[in-house]
Formats: structure tokens, C-alpha cells, sequence
């Protein structure tokens, strides 16, 4: 048989290399499927350094460490992605919102600019004097909507 031939004549490394090829697959089609699969083969290999087993018993061990791990790993890789991510990452005026910044220029006619961090934005309020502590309540395009914090 040509299984019980090669696992006579490579011994343990013919799981060091079947292990190697399924972790170089799971590069070419990552999925994290045959990650699991090569870590098993890996193991089983270093189990057959250092216990004398029957190759029946190899492949045995090897099928029941694969479905473990693939079981773990899915269970793993399941709660690991339930992370929404961050709504606000491609709209970073709607990260603003919320936040509170003190006028350092007047706004008149309803409108003026407001620095954050180190950029300008427009807004769009009231009339407030410089010094005015805003809110930032809204969006609009690039330009923001703040209202006052404390009576200007």
C-alpha cells in the first residue's frame, strides 16, 4: 500500500511536509480551512518523534486533532468577527459629532470656521462670539452644525 510505504520510509516528516503543503494552501486560499488541517499534521508529526505509533493510529490521531481544531478554530474565528468596525472611518466629519470645541473666530451671518486638531471646517449656527464653547451636532457635506454649549 502506498500509504503504509510512505509513512515507512519518511516516518514523522511525511506529516512535517503534508502539514508544510496545507499551510502553504492556506496562503494561496486563505479562509483559515487548511490552517487548522496543516497545525493538526504538525502535531501528529511531532507526536510520531517521540511515540513509536502504527500508521493506522497517525491518521487516526490526525483526523480527530483536524476536526477538534477545525471546530475550535470556526468557534474562534466566529467570535473574533463580530466587531462591527467603525461607522465614522470613511466620514470623518461624523467622527466630529458630539464634540466640543471652543470658537476661536467669531461666527457671524450664521457661519465662520472652526479649527480642529490642525484642520479648518466651515460651520453653520448661530452668531457667536470667539470663545463661544459649540457642539457639534450634525453634518452637512463638509460643513459642520454646532450649536452653543454655554449662553454666548
Amino acid at each position: 500500500m502506498i500509504v503504509q510505504k510512505l509513512i515507512g520510509e519518511l516516518g514523522p516528516w511525511l506529516w512535517w511536509i503534508v502539514g508544510l503543503l496545507l499551510l502553504g494552501l492556506e496562503v494561496l486560499a486563505p479562509g483559515t480551512f487548511f490552517l487548522w488541517f496543516g497545525l493538526s499534521a504538525l502535531v501528529v508529526g511531532t507526536l510520531a518523534i517521540f511515540v513509536e505509533m502504527a500508521w493506522q493510529v497517525e491518521i487516526v490521531l490526525f483526523g480527530v486533532l483536524s476536526l477538534a481544531s477545525l471546530l475550535v478554530g470556526r468557534r474562534l474565528m466566529r467570535d473574533t468577527g463580530k466587531g462591527e468596525g467603525d461607522p465614522g472611518l470613511n466620514r470623518r466629519g461624523a467622527r466630529l459629532v458630539g464634540q466640543t470645541h471652543r470658537l476661536r473666530e467669531a461666527m457671524t451671518d450664521g457661519a465662520g470656521r472652526l479649527v480642529i486638531d490642525d484642520s479648518v471646517w466651515r460651520v453653520r449656527g448661530g452668531d457667536y462670539p470667539v470663545g463661544t464653547l459649540v457642539r457639534i451636532t450634525e453634518v452637512d457635506g463638509s460643513t459642520l452644525v454646532v450649536e452653543p454649549v454655554e449662553a454666548p
